[in-house]
């Protein structure tokens, strides 16, 4: 009596050990295999290059490098000297081009009060052309007066929006050439987390859904935020311009799940919480609000 029943025990705790690892199995397979997360995650931020509209040697640089600045803060400033004095030559070629116009004026109008038989039509058609051409020289003076201006105020550089200087390597006495990136702003405006999420767990994620985002460097500090979009695309490495198509050799029972962009938008971070644009992360996706069971606390 005793071996049979001892013998029903371990049948019974050995059939108990499988169930539990059955369903220990079920549940990391489901974790690792199905449920939206992933350690394949990055702070990112749109990095605005900062470029001067004017050419010119810089003469002053007004902040230093990693420094937070406000949109409309100056950041340098170029030599102004040749700038002035382009606008000084405009404004005299506007009061040159103005006298121009004003003599015209007084012909035309003189040349209108003589009767028929005086003077000429011909002559007459002249004045009113000698006017309109002097009008038209006078407007283009204005024109290039006001980007002679604009020019001016364009040699004091401003920050275009809130965010970081960082790898500011410009100094006094540099030249800039217009249109050339010469410092980096990081926009505080777009810090954002992306998300490498394999392919087969997107159809579990949808915009909207609440996320949890735990930095690397805080790993007791979660960060809220929602979906905000999942990339339109990725990469084909197939795709040629050849031809014919260049496609790699692959085993048939070996098939990596392409990793897709996910876009988090966090909500209002913590405290003493500073966001640097490359820091690793890892996301949580909770569709419903319910986190993965193996992650929850």
């Amino acid at each position: 009596m005793k071996p049979l029943l001892a013998r029903s025990a371990r049948i019974l705790v050995t059939l108990a050990l499988v169930c539990i690892a059955v369903a220990i199995g079920v549940q990391l397979w489901r974790y690792y295999m199905q449920s939206p997360w992933t350690r394949d995650g990055r702070v990112r931020a749109d990095i605005i290059g900062i470029a001067p509209d004017v050419p010119g040697f810089v003469s002053e640089v007004l902040i230093q490098d990693n420094a937070t600045v406000h949109k409309g803060q100056p950041l340098f400033r170029l030599d102004r000297a040749r700038f002035t004095l382009a606008l000084e030559q405009a404004e005299a070629v506007v009061a040159s081009r103005a006298a121009t116009l004003e003599r015209a004026r007084r012909d035309e109008r003189r040349y209108d009060r003589l009767q028929d038989g005086v003077v000429s039509v011909q002559r007459q058609d002249q004045a009113h052309s000698d006017a309109a051409a002097a009008e038209g020289s006078w407007q283009e003076a204005i024109a290039q007066r006001d980007i002679a201006k604009l020019n001016l105020e364009r040699s004091e550089i401003l920050a275009p929006a809130d965010g970081t200087i960082t790898n500011l390597t410009l100094r006094p006495g540099a030249y800039v050439s217009a249109g050339t990136a010469v410092m980096a702003l990081v926009d505080a405006a777009s810090l954002h987390v992306q998300g490498y999420f394999e392919e087969t767990k997107l159809h579990r994620i949808r915009p909207g859904d609440p996320a949890q985002v735990t930095l690397m460097g805080l790993p007791g500090t979660p960060l809220s935020g929602r979906v905000e979009s999942i990339a339109g695309g990725i990469a084909d490495r197939e795709l040629t311009t050849g031809l014919v198509a260049n496609v790699t050799p692959t085993f048939s029972w070996v098939r990596l799940a392409q990793r897709v962009p996910v876009r988090i938008r966090l909500d209002a971070l913590p405290e003493g919480v500073r966001l640097i644009p490359g820091q690793t992360a890892t996301v949580v996706v909770m569709p419903g609000g319910v986190a993965p069971s193996l992650l929850r606390p």
